[in-house]
């Protein structure tokens, strides 16, 4: 018992604040909002953080990797792992909104008047070539803006490169990667400090949140969310267990659950996937992943690899299909679906609501239907918001047991 509530301890403390919270917003409803504050000091710690640990992360984990054959077999198992993962997630998710109408012709017109007052905020907007938006993506044209959670992809780039650098440059970069080092150690105990806080800044959030959003979801939007949870339910307890059991069989099930745990409360907590680099980045190395693979799957995932956001996506699409009377019947405008949902999943940030706002807009443009509804994917979006960014972080530690079984082979977990 007293080993139990050893390694348990923190997790207990967080779970027993989330639902305290839960509870609070529940009595209170939008009087829990005087919350918010203590909410948000707890997440803007945690964002303040996030491009030096990225940088700091990515960059030590390649520059530490002294095999060549070693980082690129890691990012090529990374690419493939998540490639074929999210492929499941939006198969899945079709799947699961395929079959069931999320909002009826009826259902549509009261949304459509609920959001008259706030479509007159959107303005014209500049049409950007997919080019254009992929340059965007993944550069700055400005040093600075490298240093801002809007540019993680263009971050995340520039790490990988200063890390490759950094190995090129051979005994003179390895005064640069020391430093590096020891700022990466910094950091960390940064973040240990910044978890004394977690369990107040987790339940004021948690209570903020459900006081708002509790009791002003519409017809549609709760059929939607209700159909969401279950099948992030099934997702989450069923096919990441079926993951980790392909990564390392029996011994890797009992790792991924025993050490799970801590990432999905606090992606539960603070709906940010990016939020929940550090503490996921531990959960991976709990469960027995090699830190550089730990520390490269991890950052790269939390842009890259969304298996909530791809899923939500879909929900997103299929509920405006609902609302607008769209045509599913061919075989090429299914895949239209698929394909579309998946290349917006790589215009999510990983900030809590309102990170998927690009990606949005580009589902709307590739399917044709009018800007005036992005404000319905917007409470879309933030209704899904929790159990998306669950299955988006927790994602993110299975995958790295599947890259560290390809990179490592199947005997990975003992070395």
């Amino acid at each position: 018992m007293k080993k139990f509530l050893s390694n348990y301890k923190s997790t207990i403390i967080l779970l027993v604040a989330i639902i305290v919270g839960s509870v609070i917003g529940l009595v209170f409803k939008e009087k829990a909002t005087i919350l918010s504050p203590l909410g948000d000091i707890f997440l803007n710690l945690l964002l303040v953080i996030i491009i030096p640990l990225i940088f700091l992360n990515i960059t030590t984990a390649i520059s530490k990797m002294k095999q060549p054959k070693r980082l690129g077999k890691i990012l090529v198992s990374i690419i493939a792992v998540f490639l074929i993962t999210s492929i499941i997630a939006v198969l899945i998710g079709f799947a699961s909104s395929y079959f069931v109408k999320l909002v009826n012709s009826k259902d549509g017109e009261e949304i459509r008047a609920s959001l008259e007052e706030v479509t007159d905020e959107e303005g014209d907007e500049e049409e950007v070539s997919i080019a254009d938006r992929t340059v965007k993506l993944i550069t700055v044209n400005d040093f600075s803006k490298l240093l801002s959670k809007d540019n993680v992809i263009a971050l995340l780039v520039f790490s990988i490169i200063v890390g490759i650098a950094i190995n090129m440059s051979g005994e003179k970069g390895e005064t640069f990667r020391k430093v590096l080092e020891s700022a990466n150690v910094v950091m960390e105990n940064i973040v240990k400090i910044i978890m004394y806080y977690a369990p107040i800044g987790l339940g004021c959030y948690m209570a903020s949140f459900i006081g708002t959003f509790g009791s002003t979801i519409a017809v549609g939007y709760l059929k939607t969310f209700i159909v969401y949870l279950i099948v992030s339910l099934l997702f989450y307890f069923v096919v990441y267990t079926v993951y980790a059991f392909i990564a390392g069989g029996k011994k890797g099930i009992v790792a991924f659950w025993k050490n799970v745990i801590p990432a999905t409360l606090t992606a539960l907590g603070t709906c940010s996937s990016a939020a929940c680099i550090p503490v996921n980045i531990k959960s991976a190395e709990k469960m027995g992943v090699p830190e550089d693979i730990a520390e490269t799957t991890i950052p790269l995932g939390t842009s890259f690899h969304k298996d909530g956001s791809v899923i939500g996506s879909v929900f997103k699409i299929m509920f405006l299909v609902g609302l607008f009377g769209t045509s599913l019947a061919t075989a090429g405008e299914i895949f239209g679906v698929l394909g579309v949902a998946l290349i917006a999943n790589l215009l999510i940030t990983a900030v809590p609501i309102g990170g998927g706002t690009i990606s949005e807009m580009l589902i709307l443009t590739m399917m044709g239907y009018p800007v005036s509804a992005l404000p319905i994917l917007t409470i879309i979006a933030t209704i899904i918001d929790a159990p998306a960014t669950v299955l988006n972080v927790v994602g993110d530690d299975v995958s790295s047991m599947m890259v560290a079984r390809m990179v490592d082979g199947k005997e990975w977990m003992r070395k």
